[in-house]
């Protein structure tokens, strides 16, 4: 009999969540200083280096940021996971587990330490 890891729901939380934000944040923030800045479409006198050094002060905006970059790192981390399982791919040295979530993990804490090292 199959014995469900009791981790699993969190995981799918991780992802469902995860894939809101890049469905719907990181295209705005490539809309904005991707293509928005550069074709004139966003004044960038808004988006200059002392503005954004002014913005990256506020703690709101660094968390934000935080939760811009580690919800779709966990997203991937489930897709790869399950992608590798359906291309055979089951454990490597390490679990499969550990790999894809062990990366999100690490992605998140180099995020903490980069954003919270910020002024």
């Amino acid at each position: 009999m199959y014995e469900a890891d009791k981790s699993e729901p969190f995981w799918w939380g991780m992802f469902s969540i995860g894939g809101v934000v890049a469905a719907l944040l990181v295209p705005i923030h490539i809309l904005l200083q991707g293509l928005g800045i550069p074709l004139g479409l966003v004044d960038s006198e808004h988006w200059g280096y002392d503005r954004l050094v002014a913005l990256l002060a506020n703690p709101l905006v660094k968390i934000y940021l935080f939760v811009l970059i580690v919800l779709p790192l966990y997203h991937a981390a489930h897709r790869i996971r399950f992608s590798l399982y359906e291309l055979g791919i089951r454990e490597f040295t390490l679990s499969m587990d550990v790999l894809c979530y062990g990366g999100a993990l690490v992605g998140t804490a180099v995020a903490a330490y980069i954003l919270w090292g910020l002024l």
